[in-house]
């Protein structure tokens, strides 16, 4: 496996890597240490990247390697081997946990509880329900 194989595994055969994909790269081939952090690569990617460019290409990739490899404190060829050992890029999901309130019947409150809202109106079937035909006195008062 070369560095070539290596930025094709991670970029998916792109021509170019972002700045997130080259931190994965350090961090899935095991990379960082006290001497190397996140910030260490971030700052390295930027310093190899063109004025304005949002990628790097293959060449300033290898540029890079050198200069973590200064960083490091370790040989250029040393740093190739370790990137090159690894398996190539490390997918993890997370499984959905159930929303307690939401999946829970149980716990619902309020007209939910009862089976939600409705639309009929089972009380109120003709005009004689909604009004009040008993009599009043003079003012409007019931009596």
């Amino acid at each position: 496996m070369s560095v070539q194989s290596v930025f094709d595994a991670f970029t998916h055969g792109a021509a170019a890597m972002d700045g997130r994909t080259f931190v994965k790269v350090c961090k899935d081939c095991k990379v960082f240490c006290k001497l190397y952090t996140t910030t260490d690569a971030d700052l390295i990617f930027a310093k190899v990247k063109q004025k304005g460019a949002k990628t790097i290409t293959e060449a300033e990739f290898e540029q890079a390697l050198q200069l973590i490899a200064e960083k490091k404190k370790i040989g250029y060829q040393e740093l190739v081997s370790q990137l090159t050992s690894a398996a190539g890029p490390v997918y993890t999901g997370t499984k959905a946990m159930a929303n307690k309130f939401h999946d829970d019947k149980s716990l619902y409150t309020g007209v939910h509880a009862h089976g939600g809202p409705s639309t009929k109106d089972d009380k109120v079937n003709d005009l004689s329900n909604l009004l009040d035909r008993s009599p009043a006195d003079v003012r409007g008062a019931k009596m």
